[in-house]
This record gives C-alpha cells, sequence and structure tokens, in this order.
C-alpha cells in the first residue's frame, strides 16, 4: 500500500529491506536482472500474482526486497510508472535513480 511521503504525494517509497533497482535484461521464466542500488546483479523473480498482470521491459524503475539466504537474487514487489519516477525523483530519490541510470549505460 503506497504510504504518504513528505510532499504529500502517494507514491510508494522503500522500506525496510527494500531497495531502487532498474532492469537491465529480461531472462525470461518470470525471471529478470535488474541493477540495484548497492550496485549489484540480481536475478529478479516476478512472483505469481504479478506475472500476467505486470509487464516488464528494460529500462523500468523497480522496488525489489533482496532474499537473506541467497543475496544474489530478489523478489520483484512494486514496478514504478513514468510519473511515479517523477514523483520520486522530486521527493529526493534523484541521486539514487541517477546512480541506476549510471551503472546500467
Amino acid at each position: 500500500m503506497p504510504r504518504e511521503n513528505q510532499q504529500g504525494s502517494k507514491v510508494r517509497l522503500p522500506g525496510e529491506g527494500e531497495m531502487l533497482a532498474k532492469i537491465v535484461e529480461l531472462v525470461g521464466d518470470d525471471r529478470a536482472k535488474a541493477i540495484c542500488q548497492d550496485g549489484k546483479i540480481r536475478l529478479v523473480r516476478i512472483p505469481g500474482k504479478y506475472r500476467k498482470k505486470m509487464w516488464l521491459r528494460i529500462g523500468d524503475y523497480v522496488l525489489v526486497a533482496p532474499w537473506d539466504f541467497e543475496p544474489n537474487r530478489a523478489d520483484l514487489i512494486y514496478k514504478y510508472e513514468k510519473g511515479e519516477v517523477n514523483e520520486l525523483r522530486q521527493s529526493g530519490y534523484a541521486d539514487i535513480l541517477n546512480q541506476l541510470d549510471e551503472l546500467a549505460g
């Protein structure tokens, strides 16, 4: 559920154990590779409840939760639309998004 940030917009912000990522490759079998804000490339699993409802493309910004027991994998939690990415930039996440753009090339 989206939480209101300081400016009052209802964009979904990263919580505890979550991080922003950018899709760099679609692997298939409901998986994708994403570069996370800590600089690691993780294999992201798309949960069953999103498989037919959420379509990913290379360059999409997503919210992921890395696995504790296997740090090079993560679960996809949320996909940001274009307007939400602009709201994220205004909410103080512009540096992280620029860093993701730089790392993704």
